[in-house]
């Protein structure tokens, strides 16, 4: 499956760091905070998506420019204080970047979360040495990762038929098509399976099974 890669481009957040339980529960104490109606695991991973103001809208926050802004704060501000102490990385995460780094390939990371929380996780979980390139956002918003994937397709570091985006969210494919590279799709992370196979993507269960296939 790998032979025809030669750079694997990863998601971080769901794909690599299990971090969706600690997810729901901010949003959920945030949900409670303003009255709102607090959601299931399932009804998170039915409608979580990107761009992240308008699933705020969904689960019922006002989102205009202000309140928007202090919810994002208020989120990240509760995230950054639990996940090195609540999160691992996904089973088996380790041991695929690993066996494939010995097969020859090399890694990166393309992110919405803020470039210093990858910079802090990949060294907190002893995995940074594996990747050439942190690729996150400048911004607590969860915005601009298709384009930081084009900025750095741009440099011309490998060309398109050569890399591979594994995520776990439907915007992970859409940031693929975005870059013109072929995209795998984990099913443990953020998003129901059945909303990543609409995407025709190929889709595994979780890490694991993909690791079997090698």
């Amino acid at each position: 499956m790998f032979k025809a890669y030669k750079h694997i481009l990863w998601d971080w957040n769901g794909t690599l760091l299990n971090d969706c339980a600690l997810c729901v529960a901010i949003l959920n104490q945030l949900l409670s905070e303003h009255g709102l109606a607090e959601l299931s695991a399932e009804a998170y991973k039915e409608h979580f998506g990107f761009p992240v103001i308008d699933f705020y809208s969904y689960l019922g926050f006002r989102t205009d420019p202000e309140n928007f802004k202090k919810l994002s704060h208020q989120f990240i501000g509760q995230y950054e204080v639990r996940w090195l102490n609540e999160c691992q990385l996904q089973p088996h995460a380790s041991d695929l970047l690993e066996l494939l780094t010995k097969m020859g390939l090399s890694h990166s990371i393309v992110s919405a979360a803020h470039q210093k929380a990858l910079e802090k996780g990949t060294s907190h979980f002893g995995i940074k040495p594996l990747f050439e390139n942190l690729l996150g956002t400048d911004n607590i918003y969860a915005e601009g990762k298709v384009r930081r994937a084009e900025l750095w397709m741009e440099q011309g570091a490998w060309q398109k038929d050569s890399v591979l985006l594994i995520g776990d969210t439907p915007h992970d494919y859409e940031t693929a098509q975005a870059i013109d590279v072929d995209c795998i799709l984990i099913a443990s992370g953020h998003c129901h399976r059945s909303r990543l196979e609409s995407t025709g993507s190929k889709v595994f269960e979780n890490i694991s099974t993909l690791l079997n296939e090698l």
